[in-house]
């Protein structure tokens, strides 16, 4: 069971970062009809991959791996669920604005993004992969087992 959860973790967690580079190189382009719906459709992808991490991460953690109290005593685990947080409030603005041109692409328009906007949406998604990579940095230290205390 330990090895099943480790793969849908690992899964869900390479489908969140692909969805962030999706979202990354489809901002940077020609935004139409079918780019805007596209980056809808990646962000909720990109959405229920992130919960699935969490709670299958939650769940290896108390249930199939080395039990909360090793995990809470790891400061790269504790980086880890904080940099996973910030990465989750950072797409909230993204998100925010691909759901506001749910209106315009129902009547058939396609939004009309500012290069100002293009550019804010573009930063936050720097953030968002710094935020993993820096995560995926704490996953090697966790796996090494450094980083321990108490």
């Amino acid at each position: 069971m330990s090895a099943l959860f480790a793969f849908l973790h690992h899964l869900a967690a390479f489908a969140l970062v692909a969805c962030l580079a999706i979202e990354f190189v489809l901002i940077r382009g020609e935004l139409g009809m079918v780019g805007a719906r596209r980056l809808q459709r990646v962000d909720m992808v990109f959405g229920l991959s992130s919960g699935v991490v969490l709670l299958v991460g939650l769940l290896r953690v108390f249930y199939f791996e080395k039990g909360a109290s090793y995990y809470f005593h790891s400061w790269p685990f504790l980086a880890k669920l904080v940099l996973f947080l910030a990465v989750g409030l950072l797409s909230i603005p993204p998100t925010m604005e691909f759901l506001s041109w749910s209106r315009l692409l129902r009547q058939g328009q396609a939004p009309n993004l500012s290069e100002a906007r293009r550019r804010r949406l573009k930063a936050f998604m720097h953030l968002e992969l710094a935020g993993v990579a820096l995560i995926l940095l704490c996953a090697a230290l966790m796996a090494r087992g450094f980083g321990h205390f108490g």
